[in-house]
């Protein structure tokens, strides 16, 4: 009797880890959005994909691969162009900026490491990425790499790249 109930246990708990395993993942569990909105350093990048209206793409299932430009970066623009950029009337040119960070797919620090390439970005252009010494996005050094998301990753990069 006491084998048949330690039986029945191990089938319960087996059961209960292959519904868990093949549950989806919840569509709020530390996503890109969820993971840069709940870390200061990100906070104006936060503002910036508000404006553009891409929470809920950067929330859908992806994977996306996003180069996210520090509050130090976005302050490294010239003076009154942040402010203009989130602007409703400069929405489109905030868009083209903001899908330039984005890249279909995750690309890992370790996959960009050691050799030059270029990634095609959501908002249709390449952006060049040097990983020879270091890792370096058109220009704008990762700072840290491989912030892992439900639906991605993020490298944080210390200036805002642009389109050409």
């Amino acid at each position: 009797m006491k084998r048949r109930t330690t039986l029945k246990s191990i089938a319960a708990v087996a059961a209960l880890t292959i519904v868990t395993a093949c549950a989806p993942a919840s569509r709020d569990s530390n996503d890109i959005v969820d993971i840069a909105a709940g870390d200061d350093r990100f906070s104006t990048l936060v503002a910036a994909v508000q404006a553009a209206d891409l929470v809920d793409t950067l929330k859908s299932d992806g994977p996306f691969t996003v180069f996210a430009p520090t509050n130090e970066a976005f302050a490294a623009l010239p003076p009154g162009t942040l402010e203009s950029l989130l602007e409703p009337e400069n929405k489109d040119q905030l868009v083209a900026i903001l899908t330039y960070h984005v890249a279909p797919g995750v690309a890992s620090s370790s996959d960009l490491a050691g050799r030059r390439t270029r990634v095609l970005t959501a908002n249709g252009q390449f952006v060049p990425i040097d990983g020879r010494h270091g890792v370096v996005v058109d220009g704008a050094n990762v700072i840290i790499p491989d912030i892992i998301a439900s639906n991605g990753i993020i490298h944080a990069i210390d200036q805002v790249i642009l389109p050409d």
